[in-house]
């Protein structure tokens, strides 16, 4: 099914009433964002948080950003100061894989509990509105000529976006290793940055760009996904010839030494938050097609994630 007829289908089955809102609301949910404000994961893991408060699953929720090192620095925190707490849930997702792929962090994600995968968002890339570039085929004959006059900004090393940018690299016959990539460690600082051409060019997933692209302050040249994107007429890289196609999936996990009942009451508050008129609208505000998983599926799901990024790595020079 079409992601925008899913969203169709919830929504009017929302407004039908065929899908109640659950009755109890006695959590008081603490979200780990282990990013600065205003990246993907901030926007995230607050609309979850309203979503969960909206269908009356939680009475507050108490957030923490912490920012650093791909996610690391907070999921180390997550980590070590939640053990055993069945009301708290950390954002992650694939930017975090590949951080602690090529950051090595002192903490694995496999000590925390994976509870789901709730969307997944393509990425696309954008110039300043006033760079001399005007295409993406411009900032490939450039980074042929000078892979490092290109400077590349996105989230913190392993991100999508470089991996993305490395495998654009590798595709179009330049040596990965030698791109010029800037990590950030939150999207407004990676925003900030694109706007004041402290870099060359940008990636991320299009909410976190989307305003700057309608007001003309950024130029949107490329999309990492298989077709062009609702709503953003801007072509595919697999359209210009270069041959790679990657998406950014975002989730929630649970500290470690949660009881299987606390286990089964999160993943039963990520399942019916779908069923939140709340929830059903940031996914259509935001672009995010949902993407539910759970159990072991998303377990399963995060060993094959791991694997097919460090191959990737590998053969594009970056680990």
């Amino acid at each position: 099914m079409r992601r925008d007829t899913f969203l169709k289908s919830l929504a009017a089955l929302a407004a039908a009433g065929a899908l109640p809102e659950l009755a109890s609301a006695s959590a008081n949910i603490k979200m780990m964002i282990p990013a600065n404000p205003g990246g993907g994961w901030d926007t995230t893991g607050r609309a979850l948080g309203k979503a969960l408060q909206d269908a009356g699953m939680a009475s507050s929720v108490q957030y923490e950003n912490k920012g650093g090192a791909a996610g690391a620095i907070g999921l180390a925190q997550f980590v070590n100061a939640s053990k055993g707490d069945g009301n708290a849930l950390m954002v992650m997702g694939a930017v975090m894989l590949g951080g602690i792929i090529t950051g090595k962090p002192p903490v694995s994600l496999t000590q925390a509990t994976p509870i789901a995968r709730l969307t997944s968002e393509y990425n696309v890339f954008v110039l300043p509105s006033n760079s001399p570039l005007k295409t993406m085929k411009d900032v490939v004959e450039q980074m042929k000529k000078d892979p490092g006059s290109v400077k590349w900004g996105g989230g913190s090393r392993g991100s999508t976006e470089h991996v993305a940018a490395a495998m654009i690299a590798r595709d179009v016959g330049v040596d990965a290793a030698k791109i010029n990539y800037v990590p950030f460690r939150g999207g407004g600082e990676a925003t900030a940055a694109i706007l004041g051409g402290n870099v060359t060019v940008g990636g991320s997933g299009y909410s976190e760009f989307a305003q700057y692209i309608e007001s003309g302050k950024m130029r949107p040249i490329a999309v990492t996904a298989p077709t062009r994107l609702k709503g953003l007429n801007v072509p595919t890289l697999r359209e210009l010839g270069i041959n790679v196609e990657i998406g950014n999936w975002r989730g929630v996990y649970a500290p470690p030494g949660i009881s299987m009942e606390q286990h089964k009451a999160l993943t039963d508050m990520m399942t019916l938050v779908f069923r939140n008129k709340s929830w059903i609208e940031a996914l259509e505000k935001n672009g995010w097609t949902p993407a539910l998983l759970t159990g072991k599926a998303f377990a399963d799901f995060v060993d094959q994630e791991f694997a097919m990024l460090r191959a990737v790595m590998v053969k594009s020079g970056m680990i």
